[in-house]
């Protein structure tokens, strides 16, 4: 696990979904509550991929849109 996203999803308030994965993974159970609802995971590392994928698609989101700008010159 990646400690950055670790962090990152210690970090968000209590009753997110995040965050219930994060506190799973690190009391090492494989059951997820929050929001009213119960998830098993078979490992983990399933909790892992999940709070990867989460990380990614939240932190992706806040990002800005990056621009680069290509100029090309013709030589005679």
């Amino acid at each position: 696990m990646d400690p950055t996203i670790l962090a990152w999803a210690l970090a968000l308030p209590a009753g997110n979904r995040w965050r219930a994965l994060a506190d799973a993974y690190t009391s090492g159970t494989a059951r997820v509550d929050f929001d009213g609802r119960r998830v098993d995971y078979r490992s983990l590392a399933d909790i892992a991929a999940a709070l990867t994928a989460g990380y990614a698609a939240e932190v992706g989101a806040a990002r800005r849109p990056s621009a680069t700008f290509a100029s090309f010159s013709r030589i005679d």
